[in-house]
């Protein structure tokens, strides 16, 4: 999976930079999107935050 979301983030980022004012709005919102979810993986690998439910 983090392959294939760091090939998404790329491909935002690569989309971001030609986008016409009326796209860029959304794809900065799925690029935010993107950023966010690959922190959240990395920190699980890491081990500073814990997938398991609470209780």
């Amino acid at each position: 999976m983090t392959n294939e979301l760091e090939r998404t983030i790329m491909e935002l980022q690569a989309e971001l930079r030609n986008a016409d004012p009326s796209e860029r709005r959304q794809i900065e919102a799925e690029l935010d999107l993107a950023l966010a979810e690959r922190e959240v993986v990395m920190a699980e690998q890491e081990g500073r935050i814990s997938a398991e439910p609470p209780f």
